[in-house]
């Protein structure tokens, strides 16, 4: 396992770039197989680059991203490349954003719609990802007119690393997601947090978003993980849900940005590890 070694692709909500010191750190030091069933923009995979991992998310588009980096990385550069070429606008950026809405809809996940969810990551609001009830991508134009949308040699970096290693991607429910742990194995649940204030949530990255009976299944579901011996670890907020939840484990807290909130001055608060197992 090698730190550092990768950078994610997208700008996501909740990323864990700046709390993966801690995250590495509160790591089991032996396990079997990683599982990480809310991957999101990817910070802890990337950085921890497990030798052998189960990775999955609801979201479609962003499973197709990382098996496109996987296994067509030159056709995804290539792409991006065209997009960053055009010139670019608020008309242009609409018009692609409304291209990647209809390759969605019609579930055409190759290379073009992981490079034109790229470019869009780099060119939307704040870089937030969210869709409204019908599952299409709706966050306004940021005003950027020009740059590059990736980093070609860590895309490919992230290739090499995806084919190379022992890294299976899904699509799946995270129950499904974690039928074939076994004890020994190492999860990290990472899932959309459950909101500060009724005004904070940014928990629809799928249609359907995540309910707060989601996050009564999850607390169940790391329950089982424990009683059949697992070592599993989860991020959330520091709130009352969350410590009623996971009454009885390991609680870590810790300060963290949130860099999708657009008061700057509510970018910062505090987030908790659990963990069913001891330093």
């Amino acid at each position: 396992m090698q730190k550092g070694k990768l950078s994610p692709v997208l700008k996501w909500a909740g990323g864990k770039t700046q709390l993966l010191d801690h995250i590495a750190g509160t790591m089991p030091a032996a396990y079997r197989r990683y599982y990480e069933p809310f991957v999101g923009g990817g910070a802890a995979l990337f950085g921890l680059t497990p030798a052998r991992a189960s990775v999955n998310d609801r979201n479609e588009p962003l499973m197709n991203l990382y098996a496109q980096i996987r296994d067509s990385v030159e056709g995804v550069i290539e792409r991006v490349r065209e997009l960053d070429a055009a010139p670019c606008g608020k008309t242009s950026y609409y018009a692609l954003r409304e291209r990647y809405n209809e390759k969605v809809a019609a579930r055409a996940f190759d290379a073009e719609c992981a490079a034109l969810m790229i470019w869009i990551n780099k060119h939307c609001y704040n870089g937030l990802y969210r869709v409204n009830r019908k599952g299409r991508f709706n966050v306004p134009y940021n005003n950027r007119t020009g740059g590059k949308s990736v980093q070609e040699s860590n895309l490919r970096a992230i290739s090499d690393y995806l084919r190379t290693s022992d890294v299976t991607l899904t699509c799946l429910d995270f129950e499904e997601a974690c039928a074939g742990v076994s004890a020994g194995d190492f999860v990290y649940f990472d899932s959309p947090y459950v909101p500060e204030s009724p005004t904070a949530s940014f928990t629809d990255y799928t249609t359907g978003g995540f309910s707060p009976a989601d996050h009564e299944r999850l607390a169940a579901l790391f329950r089982r993980l424990d009683r059949i011996g697992a070592k599993v670890m989860l991020s959330n907020s520091d709130v009352p849900l969350v410590r009623s939840l996971y009454a009885g484990y390991r609680a870590q807290v810790l300060d963290a940005r949130r860099q999708i909130n657009r008061d700057a001055r509510k970018r910062t608060g505090r987030e908790v590890l659990i963990t069913n197992y001891g330093p």
